[in-house]
C-alpha cells in the first residue's frame, strides 16, 4: 500500500504537489486547483504541501461560509503578512491596496488594478524567496476575494510563485474553472481498507467493514469518523439509513457534541458563528455569556475544536454542522455576543454583520449600520459586498418608504456587481412604495439598465428614453446620463432595433428638447449635435459636429470625458471623415481605459483603435491590440465579451479571405441573435473592402450595398457607400454606384474634410471619362496623401494606375500601379497588393510576387509585448497595460530577444515590421 507522509494512497497527487513547489523554485510559477467532495483530503494534501515547502514564505487563506458577504475578507488574510511592503508598488496599486484593506481612505479601486496589485505584491515578495499560498475552502471565498484571487491565478508566469486552491465539488457553478486542476478520487480499496483498519481500536466485523467501505467510496475523513461515530449496535450490525455521506458525518460530529456539558456545545456554537478565527476574541464572547474555562477545557479535550493561536475546527463539516444544528434564538445569542465583543472602530462591518443576525425583526439602528459598512464596502471597491449590506439594511428597514428607497440603491447595488436576479427582485420590493415620483423615475431607469445590460439586445431603449423624460423633471443632470445610455442602446441596435419607435430618430428627438445648462460641456453639446444628425440631417449638424470633435481632439480632457464620451466623439469623427481626430481619440479612449484598469470596456477602446489602425496601415500595432483583446476575453473569462470586430477586420484588410470568410458567418449569426445593428454595419464594411481587394466585385457589391443601407448610422455606412461605388463600376452596375455615389457626395461634401474630399474625388472618378476622370484621381491622390490614411492613399495609386493602363499610358501607369504595390506589400495588405502586381505586370514590367520569409514567430503576447518595448515603455508600465508582473514582461522579453536575435530594446525596435507607435502617435 502506498503511504507518503501519512498519506494512504496519495502518492501521485503528493508527487504533483512536491514538483509544484520545486518548479516555483526555480523561477516558474505554478497553480493548481485541488477539487473534490468534502472530505476527501483537499486540506490533508494542502498540509503536505506546506510541510514540503522548505526554503519557501507561506501565506495560506481559508474561505468560510458564514463570511462570505465581507468583502476581501479572505484576501486580507492573504495579504496581510506582507502589508509592510505596500511602498514598494506603484503609487496606483499602492493606493488600491490600500484602500481595499481600509488602511487609508481613497476612491474605490478597480477591480483589475486592485488583481494587479495583489500580483505585484506577491511577486515582490516572491524575489527574496519562493512564495507558497494556499488557499483552502475557495468555494466559501467572498466574491470579491475570488475574484481578485483567480484574477492573480491567471496572471502568474515568471514569478517564483506556487498558488494552490481547494475547492469542495458542489452543486452550484464550479469556481476557478480554466485553471489546472486536480481532482481527487477516493482511495483505492486497498488504501481506503487499510486507512479503515488504522482508525479502529478493536475488531469491526467483517460485514460492518464492508459496508463502511461500499459507503464511504474511499472518502479518508468517513474511513477516518465512520467508525468513531457507530454505536455498538452499528459496529455490530452496520449503520442504518440513507442519509448522504456529508449528513451522515455531521450528523456524528454532533452525536459527539451531545456528551458534552451544554456550555461547551454553546462554546462551539460561539466558534461556529465566528469566522476570523480569533481565540481572544472568542473568549471574551464566551465570558459574556457565562461560559467559563471548565467548559472550554472539555471543548478542548473533545478533539474536534483547537484553541492554540487560533480558532480552528478538526474539519469544515464540524463548524457547518453546530451552526445548522442550532436553532434560530441560539444563534442570535452567538451573534448578539459576538457583536458586544468586536471593536466598533477596528473591525465596524464584522460587528454590524453580527448585529444584523442577532435581531429578531425590523432594527433602524442595525439597518443604518449596514448602511455605513456598505458605503465603506463601495469604497474599498467591494460591490458584491456593500450590495449584500444593504440588501440586508433594505430587510432590517421598519418604514415602508426608507425601505422601499433603500432596497432601491440595493438594486443598483446588485445590477452593478452583475447579480441582475437579485436587482429584479429587490426592484420589485421597491415598487410596493411607496416612492416619489423621482424614485419611481429611477426604479425604471433601473429596469432597463438591467436589460440593456444583462441581454445585450434591442428593447432596452424605449424603457431608457421613457426614463429619461421622467427625470428631466427631477435630475436633470441624471436625465441628460440617461438619454446617453439610450443613445448607445439605440446606437448598438441600428437598424435591428426591436420595433419602428425605438431607433436614433426617437431618441433625437428627446434629446432636442431637453434643456441645456448655461455653462453647456462638450458632453452636452455632442450629444445635441449628434440628436441634430438625426433631426434635421447630415448638412445641418456636420459644422457643430467636427466643431465639438475638434474640442475633444484638442482640449485638456476630464477622466469622465475620456472615458465615457471620448469613444463617442471618434464615433462622430469617422462620420465625418476627420481622420486626425480619429485618431486622436481613439488613443485618447484607449489610454484612459487602460489608465483606470477598466477591462469591462476594454474591448470598445481595442476594437476601435484597430479600425483606425487598419485605415492608417499600422496593421503591427492593429495585431497587437486584437491580441490585447483576446487576453481580455481570457482573463475575464468571456464576461463582457464583444465581438471580434477588430480581428475579423484585420484579416479582411490583409485579403484573407479563406480565414475570414467562417468568421464572418458566425460574426453575422451572432449579430443576427444580438440584435446588435452597428456590428451589421460593420462586419459588411471590411467584408466589401476584402472583396473589392481580391477583385471579387459582385461580392463586394452586396456587401457594400449591406453596409451603407442605413447611411444616417453613425461611421461604417458611409465608408461602405464609398465602397459600393467601387465594386458598382467594376461589376458592371453602374446605375447603383452612380446612385451610391450621389449619397456619398452630400455627405462628403457637408463635411468638407481632406479625407471626405479625397474619398468623394476618387469614387467621382470611376464614373468619369477622359480629363475629368483624370482631375478626380489626381485630386483624390493629392488630398488623401495630406491626411493619415495610408491604406485608402495607396489604394488611390492604384485606382488611378488601372486607369492610366486602359488608357494606353503604359509608362505613366507603371509609375503608380508601382508606388501603390510597394506600398501596399510593405503595409500587409496582400490582396490589393496583389491587384496591383498583377495590373504592373500587365504594363509590361517584370514583377516577382513578393515572397516573404517566414516570419520568427513570435506568441501574441510576445508581440504585443515586443511593441510596447519598441514604443519605450518600461517593463513596468508595459506590466500596468498588460496587467502583469514586471518579472513576467522580462521573462517574456527575453524569449523575444533570443528569436529576433537582438541583445537591446533599440535593436528590437529596428527589427520590428512597420511604423511603431512612437512614429505616429494619433
Amino acid at each position: 500500500m502506498a503511504v507518503v507522509s501519512g498519506l494512504r494512497g496519495r502518492v501521485s497527487e503528493c508527487e504533483v504537489l512536491t514538483n509544484l513547489v520545486r518548479s516555483a523554485q526555480d523561477g516558474h510559477s505554478q497553480v493548481l486547483v485541488l477539487r473534490g467532495e468534502a472530505g476527501i483530503g483537499k486540506t490533508a494534501l494542502l498540509h503536505f504541501l506546506l510541510d514540503h515547502a522548505t526554503d519557501c514564505r507561506v501565506s495560506r487563506a481559508a474561505g468560510v461560509e458564514s463570511e462570505m458577504e465581507l468583502a476581501f475578507a479572505s484576501l486580507h488574510q492573504l495579504c496581510a503578512p506582507f502589508l509592510n511592503r505596500l511602498d514598494e508598488l506603484p503609487a496606483p496599486q499602492n493606493d488600491a491596496l490600500a484602500t481595499t484593506f481600509g488602511l487609508r481612505p481613497g476612491n474605490p479601486p478597480d477591480g483589475f488594478v486592485l488583481g494587479l496589485a495583489v500580483l505585484t505584491l506577491l511577486s515582490n515578495v516572491a524575489e527574496d524567496q519562493p512564495l507558497v499560498c494556499v488557499i483552502d475552502d475557495a468555494q466559501w471565498l467572498d466574491h470579491a476575494s475570488a475574484q481578485t484571487l483567480e484574477f492573480v491565478a491567471r496572471r502568474l508566469r515568471a514569478e517564483r510563485i506556487a498558488m494552490v486552491f481547494a475547492v469542495r465539488t458542489t452543486d452550484q457553478q464550479p469556481k476557478l474553472t480554466g485553471l489546472p486542476e486536480l481532482v481527487l478520487p477516493g482511495l483505492a480499496t486497498r488504501d481506503a481498507t487499510a486507512l479503515l483498519d488504522s482508525a479502529m481500536v478493536g475488531r469491526l466485523d467483517d460485514r460492518v467493514r464492508n459496508q463502511v467501505l461500499a459507503e464511504s467510496h474511499g472518502n479518508p475523513l468517513a474511513l477516518l469518523e465512520l467508525p468513531r461515530q457507530l454505536s455498538s449496535t452499528e459496529l455490530t450490525f452496520g449503520p442504518a439509513g440513507d442519509t448522504n455521506l456529508v449528513s451522515r458525518l455531521e450528523d456524528g460530529f454532533l452525536r459527539q457534541l451531545d456528551v458534552l456539558p451544554q456550555e461547551s456545545r454553546r462554546l462551539f456554537l460561539l466558534a461556529a458563528a465566528e469566522p476570523v478565527g480569533d481565540v481572544d476574541l472568542l473568549r471574551r464572547a464566551a465570558q459574556r455569556l457565562g461560559i467559563g474555562h471548565v467548559a472550554t477545557q472539555a471543548a478542548d479535550s473533545a478533539g474536534l475544536l483547537e484553541l492554540r493561536h487560533r480558532v480552528e475546527f478538526r474539519h469544515p463539516l464540524v463548524r457547518s454542522a453546530v451552526y445548522r444544528a442550532a436553532d434560530v434564538q441560539e444563534r442570535r445569542i452567538a451573534h448578539q455576543a459576538l457583536a458586544e465583543v468586536t471593536d466598533p472602530d477596528r473591525d465596524p462591518d464584522r460587528r454590524a454583520w453580527h448585529r444584523a443576525r442577532a435581531v429578531a425583526g425590523p432594527d433602524e439602528s442595525v439597518a443604518a449600520e449596514l448602511e455605513q459598512s456598505a458605503d465603506r464596502a463601495q469604497r474599498r471597491g467591494g460591490l458584491a459586498a456593500a450590495a449584500a449590506f444593504l440588501e440586508a439594511a433594505a430587510t432590517l428597514t421598519p418604514d415602508p418608504a426608507h425601505r422601499a428607497r433603500r432596497s432601491l440603491t440595493a438594486a443598483q447595488a446588485k445590477a452593478a456587481s452583475g447579480a441582475f436576479e437579485d436587482a429584479l427582485t429587490l426592484l420589485a420590493t421597491a415598487q410596493a412604495g411607496p416612492l416619489d415620483e423621482a424614485e419611481d423615475a429611477r426604479v425604471q431607469l433601473q429596469y432597463a439598465q438591467i436589460s440593456h445590460y444583462s441581454h445585450h439586445g434591442n428593447k432596452a431603449m424605449p424603457m431608457l428614453l421613457d426614463a429619461a423624460r421622467r427625470l428631466e423633471a427631477t435630475d436633470p443632470k441624471l436625465a441628460r446620463e440617461t438619454y446617453l445610455d439610450a443613445l448607445a442602446a439605440a446606437m448598438f441596435a441600428g437598424r435591428l432595433a426591436s420595433g419602428p419607435d425605438t431607433g436614433m430618430q426617437q431618441v433625437a428627438e428627446a434629446m432636442r428638447r431637453v434643456e441645456l445648462p448655461a455653462a453647456a460641456t462638450k458632453p452636452d453639446r455632442l450629444l445635441q449635435d449628434i440628436a441634430v444628425l438625426y433631426t434635421d440631417g447630415y448638412p445641418a449638424a456636420a459644422p457643430d459636429l467636427l466643431d465639438v470633435v475638434g474640442a475633444f481632439g484638442r482640449d485638456e480632457l476630464t477622466m469622465d470625458e475620456a472615458v465615457r464620451f471620448a469613444w463617442l466623439a471618434a464615433c462622430a469623427a469617422t462620420d465625418l471623415w476627420d481622420d486626425a481626430n480619429w485618431g486622436v481619440l481613439t488613443r485618447r479612449h484607449l489610454d484612459a481605459i487602460r489608465n483606470i484598469g477598466a477591462l469591462s470596456v476594454l474591448p470598445v477602446a481595442l476594437n476601435s483603435r484597430i479600425i483606425y489602425d487598419l485605415y492608417s496601415g499600422d496593421l503591427a500595432e492593429a495585431e497587437s491590440l486584437v491580441a490585447e483583446a483576446d487576453w481580455v476575453a481570457e482573463v475575464t473569462g468571456g464576461e463582457n465579451a464583444m465581438i471580434p470586430y477588430g480581428d475579423v477586420s484585420l484579416k479582411a484588410v490583409r485579403g484573407h479571405a479563406s480565414l475570414a470568410e467562417a468568421q464572418f458567418t458566425k460574426i453575422l449569426n451572432d449579430i443576427a441573435l444580438r440584435g446588435e445593428g452597428v456590428g451589421l454595419n460593420m462586419v459588411s464594411w471590411f467584408r466589401a473592402i476584402m472583396f473589392n481587394g481580391l477583385s471579387r466585385y459582385d461580392e463586394a457589391l452586396d456587401a457594400a450595398w449591406t453596409g451603407a443601407a442605413s447611411p444616417l448610422e453613425l461611421g461604417p455606412p458611409k465608408w461602405a457607400l464609398a465602397e459600393l461605388v467601387e465594386a458598382g463600376v467594376r461589376s458592371g452596375n453602374t446605375d447603383e454606384a452612380a446612385d451610391a455615389l450621389e449619397q456619398l457626395s452630400s455627405f462628403a461634401r457637408a463635411s468638407g474634410t481632406e479625407a471626405a474630399l479625397g474619398v468623394l474625388a476618387g469614387r467621382n472618378a470611376l464614373l468619369r471619362t477622359g480629363p475629368a476622370a483624370e482631375d478626380c484621381y489626381q485630386e483624390e491622390s493629392e488630398r488623401l496623401g495630406t491626411t493619415t490614411l495610408r491604406v485608402e492613399h495607396a489604394r488611390a495609386q492604384l485606382r488611378y494606375g488601372e486607369w492610366l493602363l486602359r488608357e494606353d499610358r503604359r509608362k505613366d501607369a507603371r509609375v503608380q500601379l508601382r508606388t501603390a504595390y510597394e506600398t501596399l506589400s510593405a503595409l500587409g495588405i496582400e490582396g490589393f497588393a496583389e491587384r496591383a502586381r498583377k495590373e504592373l505586370a500587365s504594363t509590361g514590367e517584370t514583377v516577382l510576387k513578393r515572397t516573404i520569409e517566414a516570419p520568427v514567430t513570435l506568441t501574441t503576447q510576445e508581440a504585443h509585448i515586443a511593441r510596447l518595448v519598441a514604443d519605450g515603455l518600461t517593463n513596468p508600465e508595459i506590466g500596468a497595460i498588460l496587467f502583469i508582473s514586471a518579472r513576467t514582461v522580462e521573462w517574456h522579453l527575453r524569449k523575444v530577444f533570443a528569436k529576433l536575435g537582438v541583445t537591446t530594446r533599440r535593436q528590437l525596435r529596428q527589427v520590428l515590421p512597420g511604423p511603431t507607435p512612437t512614429a505616429k502617435r494619433n
